[in-house]
């Protein structure tokens, strides 16, 4: 038998395989054995381990149907003029659309509020397996496939000059973007008549760069919900490149909330994630002010692992979550998931004036061997050994805050207000960190000493001896 006609027996007896394991009960999968929930779940981990099987990149984090179910009611909320008349007609833009699952959830939710809404999405995906996943799905459900681009979004992007309702999306994070840095750069000398105007980031992680892709071509009236590592909220010294997009963000009072997600809520990371919610027209109860909320702790465990992932953000999660951006004011919110355990959610509201910062450079003066000042032209000469810097809140003047905390310390010195930087950064951590009371020392050392003579016990009864 040649070659040919063996491997078309071995696809013939493969085939024949699959058809008899999908006609066994076990390989039923009609509507009234799997929910469509679960059905979404089965090609979710189809997917995930097809993308696995490309080696795909260790930053690119395949989204689940929860977290983007989240996105999309977040996203909802936070739009109060969403549906509130006839002939509703929404655009929805993913940037980095992978098979597309994110613009399919947020079709879905928004028909569920209005099944006569026009939703009309599009994407743009560089990797030929997923796009190609993401088209074909875009056929079967009777879009405009045209809507669908292939291409890397920084380097070329397919949407120029294009504006979105809304926009979802979980860019890669910890991925260099050496491969764009040409046409990025090139960009970013274009001023603001390109997408990277306010400054790039440092070249070993490009997230922020799809953040400020996103800002571009979002409506005045627009919403992101877009998805972050933690580098995101404090990378990069003021005046640098993750400090200015912070800036341009805040400053512009576009930034409205963040959101922490559960740790081991992707299939393939378990570290912290947070989606960041971008309003370009807040309501006036909101301006001015940026949410943090704590979802950490707002989630069910699963069953059985998938992959990393071993908790899901269910329903009741949801609405928990929901409810805290809904209040936007400092509380804690409590409530139990669908199988009876306790969930919670913590909000912290800040002046987006308190997220800033100056930092100021303090000089001190060099001594001659006398002990006297070094001067050059009548003025102090710099001992640039000594140089210092100080990070001074944003709403506080940088003059009172020296007084008080430098000259008593060092009376000589002074600040060189020519190097004066505006820095930006989301303390997310310590906006929620709860101090606990240490023990007082007698009960440690009692306890310590109780420890000991157990211990000593032991030896006793060990080796023996007085």
């Amino acid at each position: 038998m040649t070659y040919w006609n063996w491997n078309l027996l071995f696809q013939l007896t493969l085939l024949y395989q699959v058809i008899s394991d999908f006609c066994t009960d076990k390989g039923d999968f009609s509507p009234e054995k799997i929910s469509a929930v679960d059905m979404g779940y089965v090609f979710e981990n189809l997917v995930r381990r097809f993308s696995e099987s490309y080696n795909e990149e260790a930053g690119a984090h395949f989204t689940s149907r929860d977290i983007i179910y989240l996105m999309s009611d977040l996203l909802v909320a936070g739009d109060e003029s969403a549906f509130t008349g006839d002939g509703i007609s929404k655009t929805v833009y993913d940037m980095t659309m992978g098979t597309s699952q994110m613009l399919t959830c947020m079709e879905e939710r928004l028909k569920q509020m209005d099944a006569d809404a026009d939703v009309t999405v599009f994407g743009q995906e560089f990797n030929p397996f997923t796009f190609g996943i993401a088209k074909a799905d875009m056929l079967i459900r009777g879009g405009d496939p045209n809507n669908m681009q292939f291409g890397d979004t920084l380097s070329d992007d397919k949407f120029s000059g294009y504006k979105f309702d809304y926009i979802i999306s979980n860019p890669p994070f910890g991925i260099p973007w050496k491969r764009e840095e040409k046409e990025v750069t090139a960009e970013f000398k274009k001023g603001t008549a390109g997408r990277f105007a306010p400054g790039l980031p440092a070249k070993g992680d490009g997230q922020l760069l799809f953040m400020l892709n996103g800002l571009a071509k979002l409506k005045d009236d627009g919403q992101m919900a877009i998805i972050q590592n933690g580098s995101s909220l404090f990378n990069g010294d003021a005046g640098s490149g993750p400090s200015e997009i912070r800036r341009y963000l805040i400053e512009n009072d576009w930034l409205d909330a963040i959101v922490q997600l559960p740790n081991n809520a992707f299939y393939n990371t378990s570290i912290a994630t947070y989606i960041w919610i971008v309003v370009k027209n807040k309501p006036a109860t909101h301006q001015g002010k940026v949410q943090l909320i704590d979802a950490s702790a707002c989630c069910s465990a699963r069953r059985k692992n998938i992959g990393s992932k071993n908790v899901d953000i269910t329903k009741a999660c949801r609405d928990l979550i929901i409810e805290a951006y809904g209040a936007y004011a400092d509380d804690t919110y409590n409530g139990v998931d669908e199988n009876d355990n306790a969930i919670v959610v913590k909000s912290k509201v800040m002046d987006s004036i308190e997220l800033g910062y100056n930092k100021i450079v303090v000089e001190t003066p060099q001594l001659d061997d006398n002990g006297n000042v070094v001067t050059k032209n009548g003025k102090p000469v710099a001992d640039a050994t000594k140089r210092d810097t100080e990070n001074v809140p944003l709403a506080e003047d940088i003059d009172a805050y020296f007084e008080r905390e430098v000259i008593p310390y060092n009376p000589q010195a002074w600040i060189d207000k020519a190097k004066t930087k505006v820095g930006y950064e989301i303390p997310f951590t310590r906006a929620f960190y709860e101090y606990k009371q240490i023990e007082p020392s007698d009960v440690i050392a009692a306890r310590i000493e109780e420890h000991e003579k157990s211990l000593m016990a032991k030896l006793h009864d060990l080796f023996g001896g007085e």
